[in-house]
């Protein structure tokens, strides 16, 4: 956010983002590349790579915000965002009107059109730049909590407040500034990135993935990992979902075809992509228990490597304050981290079945279990796979305990 102020000082945003990329596609495609030039270009073994990509992030945040009016970097660019995003529609908290009441008898509408501080007509205090009206905002998804809408209330009327999590995932009414979650593509496909690409991460890091890399090799006749790659990242990120989803989309659509409302049958059968795209959404616990599980690990057994650290830091200042490094302090016990792991993958699942659950109740309110199963049996899959890669030996690349 800094740099995008100092930027805005500089350069006077004048033009309006264009409207064909006023979607999420362009940043799916940049959260997939990411990951790929993750894997591609061993970015956690090479500080000069990982800096020349915080260099280049933080020149398209200059260059996005500098030239195109409100947050459009945030809203449409912005990879990380994304992916933030995602995860916030699990947060206990909200950016949310305190009384609806109160925003119906404002005339003004600071919370989006922003205002200017009575000491000075100079100072402005804007409005939310992502097109999120709180009187009709729900959940968090786009919202960055930057609280301008907070500065910019003349009411005092928006604060952030607790909820349930997950909860927005459980409705679908038309949210301001997104629309229906239920017709947003780009942001079901934003979801499966998040959701299978927290498996493809974390399958970039233990052993059977060698074998497998050598194997494809040997099939493609290549010896250049970036084929081998792109075919692990189609599998994961394209065939995996499209397998998946697309056969409980078709056996939800028959079982909700089937129940009875009535004494007549609700229809003939519903849509697959439709269907595929409104369950997609019940799979953002899952994903997001296994990131969690999957840094969790290596936060937890690396916990203590900022004390040797530190003190070899200083020890090359020629300042050995602290003494000499102790290379064999790492961090908690694997055996104990793996408790926390197998936690926070069954918090996961329990959120996915959750969230499918009511949304199957919402479409087959007399039989829910017909389009609940299907997508249970998706959720269930997905858990099992990522026990077993929490079960596999970690290749500790680049880590003080890989000797």
């Amino acid at each position: 956010m800094l740099v995008r102020q100092l930027a805005r000082r500089i350069f006077k945003p004048r033009f309006d983002w264009p409207r064909a990329l006023r979607n999420k596609w362009l940043s799916v495609g940049l959260f997939v590349l990411i990951l790929f030039t993750y894997e591609l270009f061993d970015l956690w073994s090479s500080p000069w790579w990982t800096a020349l990509l915080i260099v280049a992030y933080f020149l398209t945040v200059v260059a996005v915000d500098g030239f195109f009016k409100h947050a459009s970097f945030c809203k449409f660019v912005c990879p990380i965002g994304q992916f933030n995003f995602v995860a916030s529609t699990l947060s206990p908290l909200e950016v949310k009107v305190r009384d609806q009441d109160v925003c119906t008898s404002c005339h003004t509408k600071d919370c989006i059109r922003g205002r200017r501080e009575p000491v000075s007509d100079l100072v402005t205090i804007r409005g939310c730049e992502l097109a999120l009206f709180q009187p009709r905002k729900v959940g968090n998804m786009d919202c960055t909590f930057c609280l301008d809408c907070v500065h910019a209330c003349p009411h005092d009327n928006i604060g952030i407040l607790s909820r349930m999590p997950a909860s927005e995932l459980m409705i679908d009414p038309i949210r301001s500034g997104i629309g229906y979650f239920s017709r947003r593509k780009d942001l079901a496909a934003l979801v499966i990135v998040f959701t299978f690409g927290a498996l493809l991460n974390a399958f970039g890091m233990v052993s059977p993935v060698y074998a497998v890399e050598r194997w494809l090799g040997q099939i493609l006749h290549v010896n250049h990992e970036t084929p081998v790659l792109g075919v692990i990242f189609a599998a994961f990120l394209i065939v995996e979902p499209v397998l998946l989803l697309g056969t409980a989309a078709w056996l939800t659509s028959i079982g909700i075809s089937r129940t009875l409302t009535n004494g007549t049958t609700a229809g003939e059968e519903r849509a697959l992509l439709p269907l595929a795209v409104r369950y997609t959404y019940g799979l953002v616990p899952l994903g997001f228990g296994m990131w969690l599980a999957h840094y969790s690990f290596h936060f937890l057994t690396g916990l203590y490597t900022v004390i040797p650290v530190s003190q070899n830091a200083l020890a090359n200042l020629g300042w050995p304050i602290l003494g000499q490094p102790r290379w064999t302090l790492t961090g908690i016990p694997s055996n104990i981290v793996q408790v926390v792991e197998i936690g926070f993958l069954a918090l996961g699942f329990a959120g996915s079945l959750l969230v499918v659950h009511s949304l199957a109740e919402d479409d087959s309110p007399e039989k829910p279990l017909r389009a609940f199963v299907p997508w249970a049996a998706v959720c269930l899959v997905l858990w099992l796979a990522s026990m077993w890669l929490m079960f596999q030996p970690m290749e500790m690349r680049a880590t003080l305990m890989s000797g």
